[in-house]
């Protein structure tokens, strides 16, 4: 097992003998335009369909990969054997495709479309016990069906389980099809359930405790430490334009990317409802515009509303000390980026921050953390991109990962 004793970023790895002090930055930062004193590197390429990522106390990562033609799919642990801060050891395990990963009490959790599994973490950078089954026989699903996860301090594991359709329509994605009232969907899918996170053998139905609904998809789902709470960034629905004649305009900026604050009971009013960040409410879905039993004001309204379609796809609350006081107690999120903005220009593909005190309360406007993923500006079509912010990890040292899911490349941002 690897110690290390940290002093600001000096370290010893006292188990490979490498010793370290900060990383050397790349000279254009990997590609990326960074807040003001930060620099960043590319601490691992070319890994495939990244997803979300996690990294150990002694440094070591691991990336949920989600596979699909000739790219592999599974679990890629990394390790940096010499200290230079960028890793040198793969290693390959898990056959099927995720998207969520964690450690929690020394297990290496994983969220597949249809299971959460685990491996007990033994000091190998690939697991030598045997995988673990936590819940399965989650709903089989074509949209929405990435299993991404938290915990909290009690030992529950909370899990995403997305909406599998845009709107709950009777034909889904289908102009002017009207929405189904009440949604059958809701009954397994579109909110967020919880489990006992250290127990194997477990299904959603006879374990699963539906803990808060009317929420569309929750790719980006974090417990905040300071607030002792669930929080998430929902998807907002799309096609406002295409199914139901909105403008252009109207299409590209409805609804909001909402980051909700979500407590045991909450429903945030999907498919009935959605936030209009135009009115700063919630308005009523036009499928259900001749449904006059519901006040889409009595849903929670979102802690921060996004601007819509920049699809968020990851959720940090930064607990470090080596990003400056300013960054403490805040939330990173990384938006993936839009693809239903057309005609107009697509927007997202960034990484940004949110203020937040010591209750876990935001304090202040969003910013911009990192930028430049795109590559290409004016971005007309999503497959431009050169590169799509996916997840975020904080290292042991404070630093932060971010994961692209285009070519798999994991960045390391430090501040100086």
């Amino acid at each position: 097992m690897i110690k290390r004793v940290t002093l600001g970023l000096l370290w010893i790895a006292l188990a490979g003998g490498a010793i370290a002090d900060t990383p050397t930055c790349d000279a254009d930062n990997g590609g990326l335009k960074l807040a003001k004193g930060f620099c960043a590197l590319v601490a691992a390429d070319n890994l495939g369909r990244a997803r979300h990522l996690t990294v150990a106390d002694n440094g070591d990562a691991y990336v949920a990969l989600r596979g699909g033609g000739s790219e592999p799919a599974g679990i890629v642990g990394l390790r940096d054997t010499d200290g230079d801060g960028r890793f040198d050891q793969k290693v390959h395990f898990g056959a099927a495709g995720g998207t969520g990963i964690g450690i929690h009490r020394g297990y290496l959790y994983y969220g597949m479309p249809t299971r959460i599994v685990r491996w007990k973490l033994d000091g190998n950078l690939k697991p030598a016990s045997p995988m673990e089954v936590v819940v399965d026989d989650f709903p089989i699903q074509r949209s929405h069906r990435a299993k991404t996860f938290t915990f909290d301090t009690q030992g529950n594991v909370y899990v995403n389980v997305g909406a599998p359709s845009n709107s709950c329509q009777k034909e889904d994605r289908a102009d002017r099809s009207p929405g189904r009232n009440p949604c059958p969907q809701l009954k397994r899918a579109a909110g967020i359930w919880r489990f006992n996170a250290l127990r194997s053998g477990q299904t959603q139905v006879d374990d699963g405790k539906r803990y808060a609904t009317g929420i569309r998809n929750a790719v980006a789902i974090a417990w905040n430490p300071w607030d002792d709470q669930l929080y998430t960034v929902q998807h907002g629905r799309d096609q406002l334009g295409q199914n139901w004649g909105f403008s252009d305009e109207k299409n590209a900026e409805a609804p909001s990317e909402e980051l909700q604050r979500v407590t045991a009971g909450a429903d945030f009013g999907w498919p009935y409802c959605y936030h209009d960040p135009a009115k700063g409410t919630r308005v009523k879905a036009p499928e259900y515009a001749d449904d006059d039993s519901r006040d889409c004001n009595a849903y929670p309204a979102p802690e921060v509303a996004f601007p819509g379609h920049f699809a968020p796809n990851d959720l940090l609350f930064y607990t470090g000390d080596h990003f400056p006081a300013s960054y403490r107690n805040g939330a990173f999120i990384a938006f993936h980026g839009s693809w239903n903005r057309a005609p107009l220009v697509q927007r997202g593909y960034k990484v940004v921050f949110v203020p937040l005190d010591g209750a876990g309360r935001v304090t202040g406007k969003w910013e911009v953390f990192a930028d430049g993923f795109a590559g290409v500006s004016p971005l007309r079509r999503p497959g431009q991109a050169k590169y799509r912010p996916m997840g975020l990890a904080q290292g042991p040292d404070g630093t932060l990962y971010i994961s692209d899911s285009v070519r798999g490349r994991i960045w390391r941002v430090i501040h100086r």
